[in-house]
């Protein structure tokens, strides 16, 4: 299923119940960048939860052990209620430098099942096709957020519903009248962020947060969690 804005302008989805939000950052943020837009992760996660309740956002990402800079924006969502799965860039043989955390992000879509009712993978990335089907056969609802020209067909044609984040461009799209305050809710490259005077200035943690509309699932704990799923392995963010 497809969303169309012409017969569902107010994005209203239907009962979801619970949501966890699965985000593979490299996979959205060169898809968004090729699209010109600067995505504000406080708006994406807003219209990705629709009338649910947030049981988790993840954020996956790739990070630069070197650039202090960057550890600024992961802060920013840290604290705007995004659980943070990093692993270290490496470097291969041709030059260019990647982390591939496809298999952090299977693992935790299949560890969390039962505890969401819909799951909402943003990603393009047609290694999920196997991963999401087996989440779907759980029993839950399965859906995945991006590009259509990024996405691949497979990974669509498995999923309950799909968002075309390019149609909606214009709801996620990062707003520039926010000046330069340290409000950078997108994933750049470290040469890209603001200058070092601007994150010192935010040393004390005042970061603006996720606005109350958000309904976090009450009945969910990091410690239940692990008593259920002990034998499993996952990689967890770095505080």
């Amino acid at each position: 299923m497809q969303f169309d804005m012409a017969t569902n302008p107010s994005w209203q989805f239907g009962h979801r119940g619970r949501v966890a939000v699965f985000i593979d950052g490299n996979n959205l943020f060169h898809a968004a960048r090729f699209h010109n837009i600067d995505v504000d992760y406080n708006k994406l996660l807003r219209l990705l939860l629709g009338d649910g309740r947030l049981l988790r956002a993840f954020f996956y990402t790739g990070v630069d052990a070197g650039a202090e800079r960057q550890q600024g924006f992961l802060l920013w969502m840290r604290r705007n209620g995004f659980r943070v799965v990093q692993k270290e860039l490496k470097t291969f043989y041709d030059g260019t430098r990647k982390a591939n955390l496809d298999v952090e992000i299977a693992v935790d879509m299949l560890s969390l099942a039962g505890r969401y009712d819909t799951a909402v993978l943003v990603s393009g990335d047609e290694d999920f096709v196997y991963a999401l089907n087996a989440v779907a056969y759980k029993g839950c609802r399965v859906e995945v957020a991006g590009f259509r020209s990024n996405t691949a067909p497979r990974l669509i044609d498995v999923a309950d519903f799909f968002i075309d984040l390019g149609d909606i461009a214009e709801l996620v799209r990062k707003d520039i009248s926010q000046g330069e305050s340290y409000d950078v809710p997108s994933f750049v490259p470290p040469g890209e962020l603001p200058p070092q005077s601007i994150l010192n200035q935010n040393e004390d943690g005042n970061f603006s947060q996720i606005p109350n509309k958000i309904r976090f699932e009450p009945n969910y704990s990091d410690d239940e969690a692990e008593e259920n799923f002990s034998d499993l392995v996952r990689v967890r963010d770095e505080r």
